[in-house]
């Protein structure tokens, strides 16, 4: 029993860690998006996979839902709900970047800045391992996440 308590606690200050780091990537990985939105567009075409009429509706989007997800997820806010969403899009990134690489198409990956980061099975790698960061925060409630404490305030409150 003991040895279980201690690895959820763990596990817990794990996601701590986690939700942090990856919130704090996804905040970093938009500002530049936001602020050069038809570079990414560009970039965004390149990959030949989101119909070219979604094109420009996906790179205005796209990084305002990662600076949004990734501001709540630092602060501990929906932190269930803003992980499942970053895990569907890295494992859509994931899916997206072994494609081109597959394809052999010789294009520049898009993540942080638009030019001159070229795609490699490394950035495959990144990314899984950013995808197994947020499932374990989704599975580990961390502690200092907000929503926890806001529920049980509610709770005292309620008759």
């Amino acid at each position: 029993m003991r040895r279980g308590l201690w690895r959820d606690a763990l596990g817990r200050w794990l996601a701590l860690g986690f939700r942090i780091y990856l919130g704090g990537v996804f905040v970093y990985a938009s500002v530049y998006k936001i602020g050069y939105a038809a570079e990414f567009a560009e970039t965004i075409a390149s990959y030949q996979i989101v119909p070219a009429l979604a094109v420009n509706a996906v790179a205005l989007a796209l990084p305002w839902l990662e600076l949004i997800c990734g501001a709540m997820l630092v602060a501990g806010v929906r932190v269930r709900t803003v992980s499942a969403i970053l895990a569907g899009l890295l494992a859509v990134f994931c899916l997206a970047v072994a494609l081109n690489l597959l394809r052999e198409t010789p294009i520049d990956c898009g993540c942080f800045h638009s030019l001159e980061e070229r795609m490699t099975w490394m950035t495959v790698v990144r990314d899984l391992i950013w995808l197994g960061m947020a499932v374990h925060v989704f599975f580990f409630d961390s502690p200092l996440a907000l929503e926890g404490r806001y529920q049980s305030k509610l709770k005292e409150i309620a008759p």
